[in-house]
């Protein structure tokens, strides 16, 4: 979640969020999600500092929504910046942002960190669908998503990254996703593009020139398994495969689009079709745009 700030500022720098120094800024959201015991749910910690701010949003019950803001210009080269996210057993949460997150190049010449930890309790539900990220030229972002899911629980993560803004060269940017499913790693995967990174990431085997690229992750989601493993829209615009996850009822959806506003109706109508009623079904969270 960053504004349209450059390199060249000298000094400390004050906003409403916090300080700015010539090491970076820090960064760090906490949000933990519970039942209320009157059927909704209650958020008994949700705090946001430095970079990062949290509000909560109206939604339905019996869930809630919380909106990630960014509070200052971040991330730049230097900054960390770290999300908590804890539901309870039997919590239901949504998690969007308010913008998108352009990472910018800085005056401090490391790499700026941008890490998300989900966890899940049984019978727990998390929609985590923020807005994309962006690579801005001349940045250098490090991404972890971490997420443990419980038993019963049902995850739904949204994930899309966008390698320059319009008719700029990509800056760098590293992705890892972890998603462990009653204590077993079952997805470990590492996404690297941009200058610095291996030879080949931008060929026939990586991203093969385009420049969007997104993952939907689906964990105890049941129409998830009745996807096609390819799915393609707008004459092969947008390529994309859904690939079960062995040993959890996972499937992970991964696509590629020349830029981002090819990219997010696919997710979307992934979604939609993986979140199809069942015989069962669990109650509705609203869903992000």
């Amino acid at each position: 979640m960053s504004g349209e700030r450059g390199a060249a500022a000298t000094g400390d720098e004050r906003t409403a969020g916090g300080v700015r120094t010539a090491s970076g800024v820090t960064g760090a959201a906490r949000i933990r999600a519970v039942p209320d015991g009157r059927g909704g749910t209650a958020l008994p910690l949700l705090t946001g500092e430095g970079a990062l701010a949290v509000r909560r949003t109206r939604t339905a019950p019996p869930g809630a929504a919380v909106t990630l803001v960014g509070a200052m210009s971040a991330p730049l080269g230097g900054d960390r910046l770290r999300v908590d996210v804890e539901v309870g057993a039997g919590a239901r949460l949504t998690v969007g942002s308010a913008a998108a997150t352009v990472a910018l190049p800085g005056r401090e010449r490391r790499p700026a960190a941008y890490d998300v930890r989900l966890t899940l309790a049984e019978d727990a539900v998390l929609h985590w669908l923020p807005e994309p990220v962006i690579a801005a030229a001349g940045s250098d972002l490090r991404m972890t998503m971490r997420a443990e899911v419980a038993p019963g629980a049902l995850l739904v993560l949204r994930e899309e990254l966008v390698l320059g803004r319009h008719g700029e060269p990509p800056g760098r940017l590293v992705s890892r996703l972890t998603l462990t499913v009653d204590g077993r790693t079952v997805l470990d995967q590492e996404l690297a593009a941009g200058r610095g990174a291996a030879p080949g990431w931008d060929g026939p085997a990586g991203l093969a020139g385009h420049r969007a690229a997104g993952q939907l992750l689906l964990v105890g989601a049941e129409g998830a398994t009745l996807l096609p493993r390819v799915l393609t829209t707008r004459a092969d615009a947008v390529q994309a495969a859904a690939t079960p996850l062995a040993g959890a009822p996972a499937t992970l959806v991964t696509a590629l689009a020349p830029d981002a506003r090819e990219l997010r109706p696919l997710l979307i109508r992934t979604l939609h079709a993986a979140l199809a009623p069942s015989p069962h079904p669990r109650p509705a969270l609203a869903t992000a745009p």
